[in-house]
């Protein structure tokens, strides 16, 4: 998984990019995460919690719902929670990278690991 964070120096407003299959996750980070330093530390806290348990954790957010178990992270739009792929037009189908990424527990460590270094200027 490739990616690239950017900052507008002009508003102080954050861009992530990356790479096919993985959009959402970098839609998540901007919309739910922001410079949250504090949520960043409870989704880490909860990630070496969960590694080799069983056990799912979620974190609800506004627009996007990041789910943790069995050692994969699944980030995805809260409105595929609640249509069906009948509701959903079929022209609208390319739009799934944008609304759910999947990867695993150490992709999204050091994701986050970054994203804090990035967003503390480092």
């Amino acid at each position: 998984m490739d990616y690239e964070f950017k900052k507008n120096m002009l508003d102080g407003s954050y861009h992530v990019v990356f790479s096919m299959g993985h959009e959402a996750l970098g839609r998540w980070l901007i919309e739910e995460v922001q410079d949250d330093e504090a949520k960043i530390a409870l989704i880490l806290n909860q990630l070496g919690a969960l590694k080799g348990t069983m056990t799912e954790w979620q974190l609800i957010g506004e627009e996007m719902t990041l789910s943790l178990q069995d050692n994969e992270a699944i980030v995805q739009a809260n409105y595929l929670f609640f249509s069906t792929e009948d509701e959903m037009e079929e022209d609208m189908s390319h739009y799934d990278d944008e609304a759910m990424s999947l990867c695993g527990f150490e992709d999204l460590e050091q994701v986050l690991h970054a994203w804090r270094a990035f967003i503390r200027g480092r």
